[in-house]
């Protein structure tokens, strides 16, 4: 038991510090060619998955706290107020503390709960009786890959790709995705598809919850912020979401499922620790 709790302790810790180390410099962001996707959620993804979803929720608050902290005393885009309290005070008044306390914190908290039961849930969907399962979560998976490439086409390339062209890239991809999972779906790796899922998730939850917050709160306020119309607010957010929140999603799915298999691999001699936490990460991958 001792021993339990020192390895929940010094795991906590550990990715306390990733958190916070990622998001007081650059290493929180990953440069593409065309923007920087965010990595610091990765992360909360990751002790969820280890922890549970208690421990997750806590470093969900790190990371908020984080977000707090730089917007507060960086501001470094106009837009800063919406994810810190005290700036919101001063350009909304006293309505802003807690619709900033909202958008910097409960969606981050939710990143650390989200993918744990994400990960259950495919497990489940994975090792169930006969090929129903997989089948919906190989279809649920081309699905989402589908609609995500054909809006980050039509948001990358609005002039030079039509949205027949960019749907029907979407289709294929959705398709060959498919093919693949199926392939794959004869060996062991269900383990592998629901952290994939469980990054995927974490990161959706995250990009959805902090720009919907921004889009029913903060609707005027932040068109103001940004120097659109107030009916262009939408338009700007859906690009956020189609387009950084797709990119930042996919490279989460690949990433937690890379060191979420690692670090399953190089777990201490007692095994039963991470079982303590809750964590459904737990044995041998499969």
């Amino acid at each position: 038991m001792k021993n339990e709790k020192t390895y929940e302790l010094v795991l906590t810790a550990l990715f306390t510090a990733i958190i916070v180390i990622m998001a007081f410099t650059p290493l929180g962001y990953i440069p593409l060619v065309v923007i920087n996707a965010t990595i610091i959620h990765i992360p909360v993804i990751l002790g969820a998955l280890f922890l549970g979803p208690k421990k997750g929720a806590f470093l969900g608050f790190v990371f908020g706290l984080t977000s707090f902290i730089n917007n507060t005393f960086k501001a470094a885009t106009a837009s800063a107020f919406v994810f810190s309290p005290v700036l919101a005070y001063n350009a909304v008044g006293v309505s802003g503390i807690f619709k900033s306390l909202y958008i910097c914190f409960v969606p981050r908290i939710l990143v650390g709960i989200v993918p744990y039961f994400v990960y259950i849930l495919i497990r489940r969907a994975l090792k169930g009786e006969g090929q129903t399962g997989r089948i919906l979560v190989n279809g649920l998976a081309s699905l989402i890959l589908c609609i995500s490439l054909r809006a980050f086409l039509i948001r990358l390339l609005p002039d030079v790709m039509s949205a027949v062209v960019c749907t029907v890239a979407g289709i294929a991809a959705g398709c060959a995705l498919m093919a693949v999972l199926t392939i794959s779906g004869r060996t062991k790796g269900s383990a592998n598809i629901a952290l994939a899922y469980a990054g995927l998730s974490g990161a959706y939850t995250n990009t959805l919850f902090v720009m919907s917050g921004i889009f029913v709160l903060y609707k005027d306020a932040y068109a103001q912020a940004v120097g659109v119309a107030g009916e262009a607010v939408l338009d700007v957010i859906m690009g956020v979401v189609t387009f950084n929140g797709v990119v930042e999603a996919v490279v989460a799915a690949i990433i937690v499922a890379g060191v979420g298999i690692a670090l399953t691999r190089v777990k201490p001699v007692y095994e039963k620790a991470p079982l303590a936490a809750g964590s459904p990460v737990k044995g041998t991958v499969s």
